[in-house]
């Protein structure tokens, strides 16, 4: 007969066995990949552990359904922030990844965020903006029912209003009709490098707005003055939600006012 010491290392194997096989089944299964559900285990460890991560509220994106997610950008870790509990708000409780339009030059890179770019399914885009393939395909993921993050602002920006923002998101989506969520990412992780970010402590917090109706520019013409307009309300739209201002142009007048957020309204991530 076999001895408690014995059957419990025996039980102990068992449960460790089972644990790994579903946690094998998990990351083969995912949709969106093995690479994607590794940086997801990491992060939802990472994120709230180093830099802090509390939010205003659940995350409200969709857990099946088409969704545009906006941001402020002013750390290479926004994206891992924006992501990393993403899956918490819909009722599935279902992790998919959010695929950003990012710079080819750091989508192409053979390091950590190279990996972590690919690993999220992004879009590379070209600075020179004469290209219209990373638009077509973001289009092709929304009518699929996909996630698109976009930081409007472009490149990183250093100071907190909403710097001048592209058009372009305007054009993704008004064409897609995707409801729009924006995110204002306060005390993101900064550093003197791409790299430094990832392992610099901070108290990051973020505030998730309501989706921005759009539904008055349903129907028109996508002329420029149609895109500036709509470009102009997303992004005080997001302004608002950090408190601030956005620099590209002046406030409509259905915009309601400034609403400050204390810290108290934040709570952990987890």
């Amino acid at each position: 007969m076999m001895n408690p010491e014995a059957a419990a290392i025996l039980l102990l194997l068992f449960y460790l066995l089972l644990t790994s096989a579903l946690l094998i089944y998990q990351a083969l299964h995912l949709p969106d990949g093995w690479r994607a559900w590794i940086l997801f285990a990491i992060t939802r460890v990472y994120a709230p552990g180093l830099w802090h991560v509390r939010r205003n509220r659940r995350c409200p994106f969709p857990g099946d359904t088409a969704g545009i997610v906006v941001a402020n950008h002013r750390s290479p870790a926004d994206p891992i922030i924006l992501w990393h509990n993403s899956h918490l708000g819909n009722p599935q409780k279902k992790m998919r990844c959010i695929s950003f339009l990012m710079a080819r030059e750091y989508y192409e890179l053979p390091g950590l965020i190279g990996w972590i770019s690919r690993a999220m399914h992004s879009i590379p885009v070209d600075r020179n903006g004469q290209d219209v393939v990373p638009v077509r395909e973001a289009l092709r993921r929304l009518k699929e029912g996909g996630l698109i993050g976009v930081f409007p602002e472009g490149g990183i920006q250093e100071s907190r209003p909403i710097a001048h923002a592209n058009s372009g998101i305007a054009f993704l989506a008004l064409r897609s009709r995707a409801p729009v969520y924006p995110v204002y990412i306060n005390n993101t992780p900064r550093g003197k490098n791409m790299i430094e970010p990832f392992y610099s402590r901070a108290d990051t917090s973020l505030v998730y707005g309501e989706p921005i109706d759009l539904s008055a520019y349903y129907g028109k013409r996508l002329s420029r003055e149609v895109l500036e307009e709509a470009t102009t309300l997303m992004m005080w739209k997001l302004a608002e939600l950090g408190d601030t201002e956005y620099l590209g142009g002046p406030r409509p007048d259905t915009q309601s006012e400034v609403i400050p957020i204390s810290a108290d309204r934040y709570h952990s991530g987890s």
